[in-house]
């Protein structure tokens, strides 16, 4: 028997709970994994609470990420006692996710834990670390550098925030911290933050072209906040989108687009092809400063975790939070 986090919907309505499972339990599979450390984000907040359809199966396991070390396979890329990781696929969705001792997945969906990490660090990065990684490396490629300009982070205090920001900082660029919480602004700063700024003038209508400041930007939270900053880009300056926080809406022009060769990339973690996961993972192992998680890091236990995914959706929670569920693996 292992702990699991189950959610069911049934005539008596929605509802997640602790746990005990057993073996029999578990989806279909070709490596059986036992989970060492998962995480709370965003998207399991909204699994475990139902404040939106995130579910698409039920029962369900939550929790889009998980570190642990192979117990069984009949996948030719692993075998027992591989460390592993897994972000999105889909986990916690329709497949069940990393919030229990076990987890049965498809092989294609693993990743080998990247050094210098404990399976604990990896799972501090997470899904939010991979993404803000898979942020930076959209900027790049965009031909956004550090000597280009001033780098725009929304969200700051979030989990993708957070690692943008220490990644970044790291890097060599400016950085500049949009928030809503200006008593984050120490840890902010900590992280690499050379200047934070109230994300409320974000939130309200702007000009379709207003003076150009950003060189690149990381944005988590979409609506009219995306619309404000893509009116603010520089001269063929890039701004990576990879959240809705703010809404599914983007009122803006075209005028950035086609005035000054602002480009909108997109950034998806759930199915991100294999190559780029790795590449995401080897850069955050040379770019991110191991020592900067514990600063970014909170841990809660797993009878925590049903509460906890509450306040994650107010907003009350900053950083990365992990679960310990069978911690002594590392």
């Amino acid at each position: 028997m292992f702990k699991a986090i189950l959610i069911d919907k049934d005539d008596s309505g929605y509802h997640a709970r602790q746990t005990d499972l057993d073996d029999d339990r578990l989806p279909a599979g070709d490596v059986t994994v036992k989970v060492g450390w998962s995480t709370l984000n965003y998207k399991d907040g909204l699994a475990i609470t139902g404040k939106s359809p995130v579910v698409r199966s039920f029962p369900m396991v939550p929790g889009i990420d998980l570190a642990g070390v192979v117990e069984s396979s009949e996948h030719a890329d692993w075998k027992p006692g591989d460390r592993v990781v897994l972000n999105g696929w889909g986990v916690g969705e329709v497949h069940w996710g990393g919030l229990a001792g076990k987890a049965r997945l498809k092989g294609d969906w693993l990743v080998p834990l990247a050094s210098p990490f404990t399976l604990r660090q990896a799972a501090a990065i997470g899904t939010a670390g991979y993404t803000a990684m898979l942020c930076v490396l959209a900027l790049e490629r965009h031909g956004v550098t550090p000597d280009k300009g001033e780098v725009l982070v929304t969200g700051a205090a979030g989990g993708v925030g957070s690692v943008a920001v220490a990644v970044l900082a790291k890097l060599g660029y400016r950085v500049v911290a949009l928030t809503g919480r200006p008593e984050e602004a120490d840890y902010l700063t900590r992280l690499g933050a050379a200047d934070i700024m109230d994300r409320a003038p974000f939130a309200e209508p702007g000009k379709p072209l207003a003076k150009e400041r950003w060189a690149g930007a990381v944005d988590v939270v979409g609506g009219q906040t995306l619309a404000n900053i893509c009116a603010q880009m520089k001269y063929r300056g890039t701004v990576a989108a990879c959240g809705l926080a703010g809404g599914m809406s983007l009122p803006a022009t075209v005028a950035p687009f086609i005035l000054r060769g602002v480009t909108l990339a997109g950034v998806d973690s759930v199915m991100c092809p294999r190559p780029d996961r790795l590449e995401a993972w080897q850069r955050l192992g040379r770019d991110l400063d191991p020592a900067l998680l514990d600063e970014l890091t909170t841990e809660i236990g797993f009878d925590e975790v049903i509460p906890t995914a509450a306040r994650i959706l107010e907003g009350k929670v900053r950083g990365r939070v992990v679960v310990p569920v069978n911690p002594e693996l590392g």
